[in-house]
């Protein structure tokens, strides 16, 4: 079963060892129809919305409030609020979420590179360094760590679930989640 999610933000048990925790919002969705476990789901992001989503919204007699959809695994057999029932009972999800985006960076942020001495009389600093090769193959190879677009890309891991909320629809996972306070993600229920 997977679940459309806002990250709140990270915080801690009060147990002892105390251990790091995300709590995660699951957002209210609607599940518009079903095929084969596979649902049309809506949900709301909180932007704006075009004409086509207008359409949908009249097809399947949701508020203007729904404006995103999106096809997900659901325990839902028939159309309405969507399930959460699974999530009482799992042990283990996976969270996808796009990381934070650094935009173009240096090699040195984003490949983590040590750079050139720092005293007087250099003229290396913070570059790449050396990057080809000779006059055999006489071309830069295929996946050379250089800079280039840093983050935003979608990470999954694995979290380990301490307590779910089903009247407040609060999520509280072990350790950390990839993205910023606030982005939407996904959990899937793994165990």
């Amino acid at each position: 079963m997977e679940y459309i999610v806002e990250k709140i933000g990270m915080s801690r048990t009060i147990s002892v060892p105390s251990k790091p925790v995300t709590l995660l919002r699951v957002l209210d969705a609607k599940v518009c129809e079903v095929n084969d476990g596979k649902a049309l789901v809506a949900y709301s992001n909180g932007k704006t919305m075009n004409k086509a989503i207008e359409g949908q919204q009249k097809k399947y007699g949701l508020s203007s409030e729904y404006n995103r959809f999106v096809t997900l695994n659901v325990a839902n057999t028939e159309a309405g609020d969507l399930d959460l029932a699974p999530l009482s009972e799992a042990k283990l999800v996976k969270t996808s979420f796009n990381t934070k985006g650094r935009g173009f960076t240096g090699a040195m942020k984003r490949w983590n590179f040590g750079g050139g001495p720092a005293s007087h009389g250099h003229r290396f600093g913070r570059r790449t360094g050396s990057i080809g090769n000779a006059e055999w193959p006489g071309r830069v190879m295929k996946g050379r760590k250089m800079p280039g677009q840093y983050g935003n890309e979608k990470v999954t891991v694995k979290n380990e679930i301490i307590s779910f909320d089903p009247e407040n629809k609060i999520l509280v996972v072990v350790g950390s989640v990839p993205g910023a306070n606030g982005s939407l993600g996904r959990v899937k229920v793994a165990k």
